[in-house]
């Protein structure tokens, strides 16, 4: 029996056959060649999106990864081997877990100790961005403990989960950086509080689970919170926790305790020559850690701790040039767009290092400096008929001096 075709339509977009290139024919059912092209992409996107967030058979290896760091972070050579090596462990554990039933490799978590601006939160970053996996960043000044005003520590997992494009396999495998967490630091002293610590101490015991490995209800992107059947639960065993903060302080309790082992009768035999305070931190031990308030609990499940070294002068002025996302780099590529080249002379990077130092933010002064000097620069120079360069120099940075401008005479 012959098959009618001349009434046939897409099931899916409605178009008939007069439409359409060609439809395919099923029982009760017909497709259009676009309809089958459109599936395809969204099949191929959402393969394209798990391959990126869920496989590790090529694991870069950890002179790769750190050789990829090089090009984002400047200096900090020590931190950069041992986060490239932990991380490396950390997803060959993954697949060790998948393809294996051997020896069952713990769960490193990494600790970032260092002044703020020297580069924890881009460390982090890169290695997300080296690794493909989902990346997401909380700040512990604002979680609390369940039940109370603030933001819930369920909240990290679930702004992973949002940075996945709400695919649970990808989120289990990503990377988690909670910043600021020497901020929940319990309270000490010998007087008690007469309020709950509930930002402190309480926020540490709420992360235990997490860190360590646990299931987490989360609502996925749009959905509400609190209804059940739209929670998307997530696994973060295998999710890898970086925990960053400055520490205020903690390089004088260090050399207290260095400077309080004595010999004979009482004299010390330490705190001869004085060091800065990346080579105090290098000396960190638990205990020290203990006295900043940190729970022995907390401590215990980021076994790998990385100290990150002050940022000198002469480090600020490589991290002006050298990265690939360098801060003049950007600047002269916005003026590449208007058709002029952006020129800095050494003197004048020195001083914007100089000017940045005085600020006490690590690398996050350089912004700052630069922004307030190319303000009027960007506002006008540019635009300026027949401009062909403008040079910055010391005097632009330090007494805000115009700039030199190149015009071309062909112009």
């Amino acid at each position: 029996m012959k098959r009618k075709k001349d009434n046939i339509c897409c099931s899916f977009c409605g178009k008939n056959k007069s439409e359409a290139n060609r439809i395919i024919v099923g029982p009760n059912v017909h497709i259009c060649d676009e309809c089958i092209h459109i599936c395809s992409e969204i099949i191929d996107e959402e393969t394209s999106n798990g391959e990126d967030h869920a496989t590790f058979d090529k694991i870069p290896r950890p002179k790769e990864i750190k050789t990829i760091l090089d090009e984002y972070v400047i200096g900090q050579d020590k931190t950069k081997k041992i986060l490239s090596v932990a991380v490396y462990n950390h997803y060959k554990r993954i697949l060790s877990l998948e393809s294996t039933q051997g020896v069952e490799v713990s769960k490193s978590n990494i600790l970032l100790i260092g002044p703020p601006g020297v580069g924890k939160t881009l460390l982090a970053e890169t290695l997300a961005k080296i690794l493909k996996v989902p990346f997401a960043i909380a700040d512990a000044t604002t979680l609390t403990e369940a039940g109370y005003v603030g933001e819930d520590v369920d909240n990290i997992v679930q702004n992973l989960l949002h940075s996945s494009t709400d695919i649970p396999e990808a989120a289990c495998r990503g990377i988690i950086y909670i910043d600021e967490i020497d901020k929940i630091a319990r309270k000490s002293g010998d007087i008690q509080s007469a309020t709950r610590d509930v930002s402190g101490e309480g926020v540490q015991q709420a992360l235990l689970k997490i860190i360590e490995g646990t299931k987490v209800n989360v609502a996925p992107w749009g959905a509400r919170k609190y209804k059940q059947n739209e929670l998307v639960e997530i696994d973060t065993t295998n999710i890898l926790f970086i925990c960053g903060g400055a520490f205020t302080g903690l390089d004088k309790i260090i050399k207290n305790r260095i400077d309080s082992s004595t010999i004979g009768f009482g004299v010390k035999i330490s705190g001869i020559k004085k060091k800065n305070i990346g080579e105090t931190l290098e000396k960190i031990e638990a205990e020290d850690l203990l006295r900043c308030g940190l729970i022995p609990e907390f401590i215990g499940r980021l076994p790998i701790i990385a100290t990150i070294s002050e940022l000198t002068g002469e480090d600020l002025v490589e991290i002006l040039v050298k990265p690939r996302n360098s801060l003049v780099k950007q600047y002269q590529t916005l003026f590449e767009m208007e058709n002029v080249k952006l020129t800095f002379d050494k003197r004048a990077l020195d001083a914007v290092a100089q000017k940045a130092m005085l600020l006490q933010s690590g690398a996050r002064g350089l912004r700052s400096v630069l922004e307030n000097t190319m303000l009027d620069i960007m506002y006008s120079v540019p635009f300026q008929k027949g401009v062909k360069e403008c040079i910055i120099h010391e005097d632009v940075i330090t007494k805000g001096l115009k700039p030199e401008v190149i015009f071309d005479v062909n112009k």
